[in-house]
């Protein structure tokens, strides 16, 4: 089979949901496909599951590691991949049966974007709700709106396996937010193709969600958005857009910490508001 697409799904005591996911991804329009699972240490029946599946899926191959997080997982996922694209889908997501194909022939047709996503269908506790503007998907360069919030959806992404190598990935020391930092790297030098109609559903309110277990999720984008003004890779406009938000973040972030007397990382953010604030200074020099 001429592979296409190697499709990435971690997973974690995901039971209630991995078959779902699973079965939209067997069930999808164009079969130039792989599917590689990566058990993170699950102790939910998942290892028992899986290892049926692939006696009767031969195009699902299973992978696992001790609990090593999400990134791990899709990174390790990555490296195993066979095709030139890689698809990823979170264990509580669902796939529309079209997906990867309208995203590959967008990809035939369009060389210049590595990296393809598309509208989305949001399922909080199980009911449809609309998402807000500033959730807004687009294509083309969105480095600025990519500034603001994770401007992808990991479930939606289709990108080229060397693009993701080059860019190391996602980062394994964030717990939250590693999304929009290997976005916010893309997004800086590569124009994004977007498919505008919904192909998945994505699925929330439930209580594994990390985004509900951590609150102050500006932490890690301040961090990245240092990151990348320290990279010295952006253009003038795209540095002056980062430390705008940046000092928008981080006024905002020093504030809650004071409010809530919450100083373990009070020290972190302050050094990278000054630390910006003088590199700024310098260049008007």
């Amino acid at each position: 089979m001429d592979l296409k697409v190697s499709v990435i799904i971690p997973t974690y005591n995901r039971m209630a949901t991995l078959p779902r996911a699973v079965g939209s991804v067997l069930k999808q329009s164009t079969a130039s496909w792989e599917l590689i699972i990566v058990d993170d240490g699950s102790t939910d029946g998942t290892a028992i599951w899986l290892s049926d599946l692939a006696e009767i899926e031969p195009r699902v191959r299973i992978l696992s590691q001790e609990q090593l997080g999400v990134s791990r997982a899709r990174n390790h996922g990555a490296r195993q991949a066979q095709a030139p694209w890689l698809a990823f889908l979170d264990s509580d997501d669902e796939w529309l049966p079209h997906k990867l194909e309208k995203q590959l022939e967008l990809a035939q047709s369009h060389f210049d974007w590595p990296l393809i996503h598309s509208d989305e269908i949001w399922i909080r506790n199980e009911v449809r709700v609309n998402a807000m503007m500033k959730h807004q998907k687009m294509g083309g360069d969105i480095y600025a709106q990519s500034l603001k919030l994770c401007s992808i959806s990991p479930s939606t992404a289709l990108l080229k396996k060397d693009l993701f190598l080059s860019f190391g990935g996602f980062r394994e020391d964030f717990v939250v937010c590693e999304d929009y930092d290997l976005w916010l790297k893309i997004t800086a030098r590569h124009s994004v193709g977007f498919v505008d109609e919904p192909l998945i559903k994505k699925y929330g309110g439930h209580e594994d969600q990390l985004s509900r277990r951590y609150k102050a999720m500006d932490y890690w984008r301040i961090l990245s958005i240092f990151d990348r003004l320290q990279s010295l890779q952006l253009s003038a406009e795209q540095q002056r857009l980062s430390q705008e938000e940046l000092e928008y973040k981080a006024n905002i972030l020093l504030k809650g910490y004071r409010k809530h007397q919450n100083l373990e990382n009070y020290e972190v953010i302050f050094n990278c508001l000054l630390k910006t604030k003088e590199n700024f200074r310098q260049r008007k020099v």
